[in-house]
């Protein structure tokens, strides 16, 4: 994958503050995203994909070493390139968002936040259902 070509650059430079916060956002997602990956319960791949958006901005070496990275990579360019959540992913992440959802109809909840909590975890849900695996 050719960095240079898939990554749209900005249409003025960025300051140097917005280069830092945009670094240190990208920081912060790549260490959480990477904790992702290891842990169901945190959703790796979209912070990855978050923080190579950000790097995009601000740095394009770590840009690049965030998409040719062998183990934090696949999941980026899958995502770039067609729009592809892996399988597993695709498994844990709707796994999660039922056991969740009977959680959610199970406990004290007023009903009105049941109802926004279920509806969103629906719209969730069928977006991720309807994404190509790979």
């Amino acid at each position: 994958m050719n960095v240079e070509t898939e990554t749209p650059k900005p249409s003025r430079p960025l300051s140097p503050q917005m280069r830092f916060v945009l670094n240190l956002i990208g920081g912060v997602l790549v260490v959480v995203g990477f904790a992702g990956i290891i842990l169901p319960i945190l959703p790796g791949v979209p912070l990855l994909i978050v923080a190579a958006a950000c790097f995009a901005r601000s740095s394009p070496r770590l840009e690049h070493w965030l998409v040719s990275h062998p183990v934090l990579g696949p999941g980026i360019i899958a995502w770039r390139e067609r729009r592809a959540i892996s399988t597993k992913a695709k498994f844990m992440a709707l796994g999660m968002m039922t056991i969740s959802g009977v959680v959610l109809v199970l406990s004290g909840a007023p009903a009105i936040f049941k109802a926004l909590a279920l509806a969103s975890m629906a719209g969730i849900a069928s977006f991720i259902a309807t994404r190509p695996g790979h």
